[in-house]
């Protein structure tokens, strides 16, 4: 399948090399156009990775940022557009300080709408993908990310919504990106008992509070990308003030997971074409542009 267009949207540069990442570096490697839409620089991000922790790199944390994005897309082999909105930053304490002036969060939804709706106006996306409701994780920009996602999917159809802005568009499907997936790391774990080895996660799975339960429910489409994690993790690796390379990110080697658990995970949440479930592939439904 080739000429197909798909457009993922997130909150943060970092966000689109942990979040479906092997998905969008197949379907660009298979000949299809991908463009990742960054909504904010992370200006507000922590340095998580203490090799980078060095003067100089948090005074130009936005410029940074910008150089590790564009490595990434070049590693996954994408186009990426900034949408231009200033990181919200994750507050932290109890009570929680207010967010700062002009940051993301705060930005009325009809302004944010908009950007979005002229991006894929431009672009033409036939699949969009984008945070839950729940943003994957509470981080205000994440949960924005979804809102806007979700008010940009029906207003780029709008030919009455700032038809200055360009051409109507429907996009024809809407995904959710699920990472966070407990059975994935319990199988993990089987492997490690089977080898006979010490599993490097247990402490991390014994966290996971049984109420959260497994977003396995809720996926209808699962993507066989094994042969991209690598491309993922030196993506991941590009954004050098956020990732730790002797994190857990990269705790389980490569074998084990596309062994064990090679596909990346998505629900549909909006569709303009008929699909059956469960799905192997986002364009299912689509073919050649056209609504099949």
């Amino acid at each position: 399948m080739s000429g197909l267009r798909l457009m993922a949207v997130h909150a943060h540069p970092d966000d689109e090399s942990s979040k479906g990442a092997a998905t969008t570096a197949r379907y660009a490697a298979e000949g299809n156009e991908v463009l990742v839409v960054t909504l904010t620089g992370g200006e507000r991000g922590d340095i998580l990775n203490p090799a980078m922790d060095v003067p100089g790199i948090r005074d130009r944390m936005e410029e940074v940022r910008r150089e590790e994005m564009a490595e990434a897309a070049r590693i996954l082999g994408v186009q990426q557009r900034w949408l231009g909105f200033v990181d919200s930053g994750l507050p932290e304490g109890d009570p929680k300080p207010p967010l700062p002036e002009g940051c993301f969060a705060l930005v009325p939804l009809e302004e944010s709408t908009r950007k979005l709706v002229q991006a894929i106006r431009e672009f033409r996306p036939h699949v969009m993908t984008t945070y839950d409701e729940n943003g994957g994780y509470p981080h205000p920009d994440h949960i924005r990310c979804h809102e806007v996602s979700m008010a940009a999917y029906d207003a780029a159809a709008d030919p009455d919504y700032f038809p200055e802005d360009g051409e109507p568009w429907k996009v024809r499907k809407l995904y959710y990106s699920h990472g966070f997936i407990r059975r994935r790391i319990e199988l993990f774990r089987d492997e490690y008992e089977r080898r006979g080895e010490r599993f490097p996660m247990e402490e991390w799975l014994s966290r996971w509070r049984t109420e959260q339960g497994d977003i396995m429910a809720r996926v209808t489409t699962q993507i066989t990308c094994g042969d991209y994690f690598p491309q993922r993790d030196d993506a991941l690796r590009a954004h050098a003030t956020q990732i730790d390379p002797n994190g857990s990110f990269f705790a389980i080697p490569l074998d084990i997971q596309q062994k064990v658990w090679p596909t990346e995970e998505f629900e549909l949440a909006k569709t303009r074409v008929h699909t059956v479930i469960p799905e192997s592939d986002l364009f299912a439904g689509i073919e050649n542009g056209r609504v099949r």
